[in-house]
């Protein structure tokens, strides 16, 4: 990669980074407080299509390190550093594996073809594993949370899974509705 492309790709990653985490800071609670949407995903997942795994890589964990520090530490979100490490730099990297179907999705916009199909596979994979890690800790570390007669491995995979499904809709609501713009995004010029 050369040097100036380099510089823009590494700039475009700390942009997209900021926007995720200023999108964090929307409320996001779906009705059931636990459920949240994480309207971050849709540009990291964005530019992990555009750029590929590694820049896909470090931006979800440069977004975790950042949603750590200024959410996670405040919020109580933090309950040790093995909690903290699996539920924000290693989860939210987990995003920037969207970044395996950058070639094959843009192969198929440029052949003209309907991405939508694609868009949802690999960004299911990211999404998929950023909450398989937030289940693991739930059970794990939040276990002490679940209600008393609840599991603490099925209350987190409701909370979890209902999360991943909420965002896995929220992204295949705006791709119906702004596929020719994720299109162009997707595509670098």
């Amino acid at each position: 990669m050369a040097k100036n492309q380099h510089l823009i790709v590494l700039t475009e990653g700390a942009l997209i980074t900021a926007a995720a985490q200023v999108l964090n800071f929307v409320p996001h609670s779906a009705g059931i407080s636990s459920i949240q949407f994480q309207y971050g995903l849709i540009p990291m997942a964005i530019f992990a299509l555009r750029r590929g795994l590694k820049p896909g890589l470090m931006a979800g964990l440069c977004w975790g390190l950042l949603d750590l520090i200024l959410r996670g530490f405040s919020s109580g979100s933090f309950l040790n550093p093995l909690q903290g490490f699996i539920e924000y730099p290693v989860a939210f990297a987990a995003v920037g594996l969207i970044g395996l179907g950058s070639i094959k999705v843009k192969q198929v916009i440029k052949d003209g073809k309907n991405s939508i199909g694609w868009i949802l596979l690999f960004s299911s994979i990211g999404f998929v594993i950023k909450y398989f890690c937030h289940f693991v800790a739930g059970g794990v570390f939040w276990g002490a949370f679940a209600p008393k007669t609840m599991n603490p491995w099925i209350y987190s995979l409701v909370i979890n899974g209902g999360s991943f499904i909420a965002n896995m809709i929220m992204l295949f609501v705006l791709l119906i509705v702004l596929h020719k713009l994720f299109d162009r995004l997707i595509i670098v010029r």
